[in-house]
């Protein structure tokens, strides 16, 4: 697994709800990609234009909050984005996240970072490079099972290989 992420910044405030990162309209999509066409469409219509293979979603406090279907961290992943960093994050949205295999790492200082600054994550290290910036974050470092989970691409094909099941 790649243990470093890189990308450019997409900022969003506090308190994005599920709805706005994948409205309900759309939870009746189970293709992930369906999902994805459609990720922030309406507060940030052109996301889906501008997002690229690998950047970095960076928020505020409590990010996810609203329902509990796995339908926004998917949309979100599938989109493109290798992470999301956040001041704080709703609680089943950062499980959700963990289980469908997409990075979602705490950090206070999340509202220091700004749109479009250049991001690399190490996750052997526990910190995130603001190259634009020139400034250097700490992060508490995933478990070893999450980073596993990661590996995997989630939690079904994790449990799969621990259980070896093809």
């Amino acid at each position: 697994m790649n243990k470093k992420l890189s990308g450019k910044v997409f900022k969003f405030g506090d308190d994005i709800d599920t709805g706005q990162i994948i409205p309900g309209k759309y939870v009746i999509f189970t293709d992930p990609n369906e999902l994805a066409s459609h990720v922030f469409e309406e507060v940030f219509p052109q996301f889906k234009e501008e997002v690229k293979e690998g950047d970095i979603i960076v928020a505020g406090k409590n990010f996810g909050t609203g329902s509990s279907r796995e339908h926004a961290p998917k949309a979100i992943k599938f989109s493109g984005v290798s992470a999301v960093i956040a001041k704080s994050f709703a609680r089943i949205f950062y499980r959700n996240a963990i289980n469908i295999g997409l990075f979602a790492i705490t950090l206070p200082q999340a509202d220091e970072i700004k749109q479009n600054d250049q991001l690399t994550i190490d996750l052997n290290e526990g910190k995130i490079i603001n190259h634009s910036q020139g400034k250097t974050y700490e992060f508490q470092l995933p478990h070893q099972v999450m980073l596993d989970i990661f590996a995997a691409g989630g939690i079904i094909p994790f449990t799969k290989k621990e259980l070896k099941i093809d």
